[in-house]
């Protein structure tokens, strides 16, 4: 079946952007050849691309720019693919290929059940996305790009009062610039609060 795959790029301190909104220059620190290969694998096994409305704004703004010619392949696939935007403001999009809903647990669930076998779904950054959905149990696997980079203020990926939550390892793997990408899958029965901890001991 067709998994629902978390892609993001965080600091070792934790955050997906710096202080301002887009504020994303460690993605320079990590990019490289292995990098943009990871990319291009994206393109291949994707179903379909799922976004938040601002992290969708801001994918829009860059690849329709002439800023996306700098990447080519990457470009192609991002215009090309199924793009779905979980939005209750939006209505509509002119970026190719996209489609909004302000149900997007349910239209992730049509997705997972339509999807050709093997390819996949992938949620890019969206952190707020990304936490309603581990909620509600339709991640089935995180992955992260942790790049060697202390910020010290900024947006972290995980929020805080998300709750406490197990992760099983999958994969890990270090590119040569230091940048270490982790593969998890999510329990999907957060664990024990720590007033059960209390209780059991």
């Amino acid at each position: 079946m067709s998994k629902v795959i978390v892609w993001v790029l965080v600091t070792l301190d934790g955050y997906f952007e710096g202080e301002k909104k887009w504020d994303l220059d460690h993605h320079g620190e990590a990019w490289g050849e292995e990098l943009q290969a990871l990319s291009m694998s994206f393109g291949q096994s994707a179903a379909a691309l799922v976004f938040g409305r601002v992290t969708y704004e801001g994918m829009k703004a860059h690849w329709t720019s002439a800023d996306a010619a700098d990447e080519p392949e990457v470009t192609a696939f991002m215009n090309a693919l199924p793009k779905l935007v979980a939005s209750r403001t939006l209505t509509s999009s002119d970026w190719n290929n996209t489609r909004v809903t302000d149900d997007i647990s349910g239209a992730i669930r049509e997705l997972k059940a339509n999807a050709e076998p093997g390819k996949n779904i992938y949620i890019f950054g969206s952190a707020d996305l990304s936490a309603s959905l581990l909620k509600e149990g339709l991640i089935d696997e995180l992955m992260l790009g942790v790049v060697p980079v202390q910020l010290e203020k900024g947006t972290p990926f995980f929020k805080p009062g998300s709750g406490r939550r197990r992760f099983t390892l999958i994969e890990s793997r270090p590119l040569s610039n230091g940048t270490l990408i982790l593969r998890y899958a999510p329990d999907q029965n957060p664990a024990d609060t720590p007033e059960q901890f209390n209780a059991h001991s």
